[in-house]
């Protein structure tokens, strides 16, 4: 038995693990369903409940809540992560599905996907409650929003690049905040 960790005695292998595959069929048949009707739409919903404080639970379907919170420094009790920090999951949740789902469109097998995000965020106007009130939407919210993937898998690192771009380019999450869209809010019923 050699003591030289420089030789070991025995061949090494190397083992290559890989994150656990979607269901490329079923990917593609989504796929044709959105060629063959573009204009398709599904519908999210949340409900939230303010608890008190700055601290809500959002319910989404059967899962447990999300609860969101705000920092000390904005009066909140930083028992979870703030909205615009909610935001930022979901940006990147969805740019890892969407690499997940290119990967997996172009036959690459991928063993490591994490997505850092920071985003630089204003509220000057206290939330409209007597703050810079002559601020105007665009100048409020996020301003920037920095993003950087590690991605590893079978592919060389131009074909990750272009998979992360590609998934970036179509991802509903990072279009939603690239572009402007309808909101509307109203009192309920």
């Amino acid at each position: 038995m050699s003591t030289d960790l420089l030789e070991p005695s025995a061949p090494v292998t190397t083992v290559h693990t890989h994150l656990r595959p979607i269901d490329r069929d079923g990917l593609m048949a989504f796929a044709d369903k959105g060629r063959n009707n573009p204009a398709s739409r599904g519908t999210n919903k949340v409900h939230t409940v303010m608890e008190g404080q700055y601290r809500s639970l959002s319910y989404v379907g059967n899962h447990a809540p999300v609860v969101v919170d705000e920092p000390l420094h904005l009066f909140g009790q930083d028992t979870a992560p703030a909205p615009g920090e909610i935001v930022l999951s979901g940006l990147g949740g969805c740019l890892a599905v969407g690499i997940t789902a290119v990967a997996t469109w172009k036959q690459v097998k991928l063993s490591r996907i994490e997505v850092f995000m920071e985003g630089d965020i204003g509220n000057p106007a206290a939330w409209g409650a007597g703050g810079a009130l002559q601020k105007t939407p665009p100048e409020m919210g996020f301003q920037a929003i920095r993003v950087k993937v590690l991605v590893e898998g079978d592919a060389p690192r131009e074909v990750l690049d272009e998979i992360v771009q590609h998934a970036n380019f179509y991802s509903p999450v990072a279009n939603s905040m690239r572009n402007p869209i309808p909101f509307e809010i109203s009192l309920a019923d």
